[in-house]
Parts: C-alpha cells; structure tokens; sequence
C-alpha cells in the first residue's frame, strides 16, 4: 500500500562528476549517503560516459526492505537511462530483471524531466543550470 516517503535534494549534493544526488527514506529518517558512494563509482566506472558533461542524477533510496541506489542519466538528445542496484544481505546486485526504480522513485524522475527540458531540451543548454536546479 502506498504510503509518502520522505525525499530530501540540495542545489549543493552533488558528487565529483556533478551527478544531482537525491535521497527516499521509508522511515522518515534521513539518509546515510556515504554507505552509497562506493556502490555509485563502482556503478559509473562500469560504463564508457563522459559523466563530467553528461546530465545525470542519482536516488540513494532508503527502502523498506532494502537500499536502492538509482543511477539516471540523460543520452541521445531526450533519452533517459536507469541503472538500479540493489543491496540484499549486504550485497550489491544489479539485475534489471529482478529490480527497477519504483513509484516513490517516479516524483523525482518526473521533476527532472521538467528540469532537463527547461536547462537542456532548450534553446541554450546548461548543464551548471541543470545541476543546481531542483
């Protein structure tokens, strides 16, 4: 049953490359970033994108039954791309055919959706617009 959950987002929380971080709590607590930060490199080390000049955002996502880390990214003019890790027993895994970003997910990809058409999908693209905007 759905229940609101908690999701926090400053114009500063942005990790080295400029990924936007956004963080889901279940609980209503907030959200240890740093038991993510290893996972999300591991994440963006696996694939050949220039992350510095690549619009991109990530969901630390506290669940209620396990931790998501929802790694989102912009390509081919008005594409978006998803990876989504999942932490079971202290493991990481991603496996899209057992795990996707879910409905609580969803408010932020819609908010950036309407973020990237204003400073992207735009007559003069900022990506240092795209960033600081929530």
């Amino acid at each position: 049953m759905y229940h609101p959950r908690s999701i926090e987002g400053q114009a500063d929380w942005l990790d080295e490359t400029g990924t936007k971080i956004y963080t889901v709590s279940s609980t209503d607590c907030i959200v240890d970033q740093s038991k993510y930060f290893q996972r999300l490199k591991h994440v963006k080390s696996a694939r050949d994108i220039n992350w510095l000049n690549t619009p991109a955002f990530v969901i630390f996502h506290d669940g209620s039954s396990c931790d998501y880390l929802v790694l989102v990214w912009w390509g081919n003019d008005n594409e978006i791309f998803t990876s989504v890790s999942v932490k079971t027993e202290n493991v990481w895994e991603e496996d899209p055919t057992k795990y996707s970003f879910c409905l609580y997910d969803l408010e932020i990809m819609w908010m950036e959706r309407n973020i990237y058409i204003k400073t992207i999908d735009c007559e003069l693209p900022s990506l240092q617009q795209y960033q600081v905007s929530r």
